[in-house]
């Protein structure tokens, strides 16, 4: 017994003299890695407002920007934020399989839909954040990335709260409509925030503005219209309803931080490593996504007798398809607008 645990303690001993090496190891395995410069020392499309320092510099290996990761610079905490929020999502999918057929129950599909779009969106936007810093077309192709897994995100949203959200007097008026007009709006919001992105600066920045925010309200709108229906009946015998109310507090507090940077705008100088509204954004998000899919799972499964009666068998086969045409159709827009970004530089290299 005694052997045992001292075995068990040398284990954690060199567990943690291990994890002490990981900035030694880190430090050798870049031993040149540049610091960060400041906003006049990096190209215009890649400041951010009220952020004036903390920029990494342009142009260098690959290798640099994936072990940026480990470095202090003001993406830092936009990487991590949802690369924590990706790897608790695979966390939870894998506590969700302990429980849901999702291979030979149909009726799971919209769930196994949310959970996989919450992690495109979460994983495209760490690799927005840690690699849109090696050049301008980087920065769109990343970016626009970031902005597919939005749309994805956002048709998940329609479908777990059509599927198992809805009432029946919503869903015999929007039978047919519903998911075909969520599958538009996922396609218009891509297509807007990449527009935006692509006129960043060559527009003023309420345009930019616009075009995300605007598209992305009205798929908001819509694709949460049966869990708005759901808070004004509230009920107490409702189990999923406190967190339908909590991802609705959590998305309108996100919305909110991500049209209006306000702390860097009053705190000049002082968010450019912590605390931009960006990241108050990521965080916030994160718990709206979580909330959903927890709302999502208790819907599927007390209010599996509704559902059941609502939805024919290919219903969740028919809105699986849905979800891989919208998935194309932004893939598309992506490549359209990278073409027109690919244009622009070339213009510019032309010009020099």
């Amino acid at each position: 017994m005694a052997t045992m645990v001292m075995e068990s303690i040398g284990r954690v001993f060199i567990s943690r003299q291990q994890i002490r090496q990981v900035p030694r190891l880190l430090t050798e395995a870049a031993p040149s890695m540049p610091g960060t410069v400041t906003d006049s020392e990096v190209p215009a499309y890649f400041r951010e407002r009220y952020v004036s320092t903390g920029y990494r510099p342009l142009k260098q290996n690959w290798r640099y920007y994936f072990l940026s990761l480990f470095q202090r610079h003001n993406e830092t905490l936009n990487v991590w934020t949802h690369l924590l929020a990706f790897l608790l999502l695979l966390v939870k999918l894998r506590q969700l399989a302990d429980t849901v057929d999702f291979v030979n129950d149909r009726h799971s599909w919209p769930l196994l839909i949310l959970v996989l779009s919450s992690l495109t969106y979460s994983g495209f936007s760490v690799l927005a954040h840690l690699l849109g810093g090696k050049s301008e077309l980087c920065h769109h192709l990343f970016y626009f990335l970031d902005y597919v897994g939005v749309a994805q995100y956002q048709y998940g949203s329609a479908v777990v709260h059509f599927y198992y959200a809805v009432d029946e007097t919503m869903h015999r008026s929007m039978q047919g409509l519903f998911m075909p007009t969520a599958t538009i709006f996922s396609c218009l919001s891509c297509l807007g925030c990449c527009y935006g992105k692509y006129c960043n600066h060559t527009q003023p920045c309420w345009v930019r503005k616009v075009c995300q925010v605007v598209p992305s309200a009205l798929a908001y709108m819509w694709d949460n219209s049966p869990v708005a229906k759901r808070l004004l009946l509230w009920s107490n015998d409702d189990l999923a309803v406190a967190y339908h109310f909590g991802q609705v507090a959590f998305f309108l507090s996100c919305s909110f931080f991500f049209t209006f940077p306000l702390l860097e705008r009053y705190l000049p100088g002082r968010c450019d490593f912590v605390g931009q509204s960006h990241q108050v954004f990521h965080v916030l998000l994160s718990c709206c996504t979580f909330c959903q899919i927890h709302a999502s799972y208790l819907d599927y499964v007390h209010r599996r007798q509704l559902y059941l009666r609502l939805h024919e068998s290919g219903d969740a086969a028919l809105f699986v398809g849905l979800y891989v045409f919208t998935l194309v159709g932004c893939a598309l827009i992506t490549a359209f607008m990278l073409k027109k970004v690919k244009h622009v530089l070339d213009f510019k290299m032309k010009l020099k």
